[in-house]
């Protein structure tokens, strides 16, 4: 089966990882093998316990100790969900101070299929950098999946379904 990182970061969809039929259970559902990565602030949306039961691995928020092996399998794919102002930015810059985006930049630099969904304030979203970052990253190979119009959701579907089609091309 393969295997996708999904990365979640501080914001409320990371509460739904669980509870939302189209995110870790309807992934599963499509043959992945889910492991979650977490950000220190997207820590404080998950029961990370409730996680690891449903996926057999450890949720990671930090990065291990020097000689300590890795717990999870390499990855074939990474979905980043939600993406966070914080975290479009700090990637598009190359910024790795933390596990989540010292991950996020080296999987960049593999060539790996990834597929985002921003999750801020359009206040933030209209921050001067932040455009610019988003389209670095989108540049560099990152697909960014927007909720349809009018849907206040967080677009779980979408970007499970986009996770197909980044596996098969």
């Amino acid at each position: 089966m393969p295997v996708l990182y999904l990365v979640a970061c501080g914001a409320p969809p990371t509460a739904e990882l669980l509870s939302h039929p189209e995110a870790v259970p309807g992934l599963q559902a499509d043959g992945w093998t889910v492991c979650v990565l977490c950000t220190p602030s997207g820590e404080r949306f998950l029961d990370a316990a409730a996680v690891s039961i449903a996926t057999g691995y450890p949720v990671r928020v930090e990065p291990r100790r020097p000689g300590e092996p890795d717990v999870l399998p390499s990855p074939d794919a990474v979905m980043v969900a939600p993406a966070t102002f914080n975290t479009v930015n700090k990637w598009a810059l190359g910024i790795s101070d933390t596990l989540v985006l010292g991950v996020l930049n080296e999987i960049l630099g593999a060539g790996l299929p990834i597929a985002a969904t921003v999750w801020a304030k359009e206040e933030l979203q209209r921050h001067p950098a932040f455009d610019r970052h988003a389209q670095s990253l989108f540049e560099a190979g990152v697909r960014f999946i927007q909720p349809e119009a009018g849907d206040a959701g967080f677009p779980w579907g979408l970007l499970r379904a986009a996770m197909k089609e980044l596996i098969t091309e």
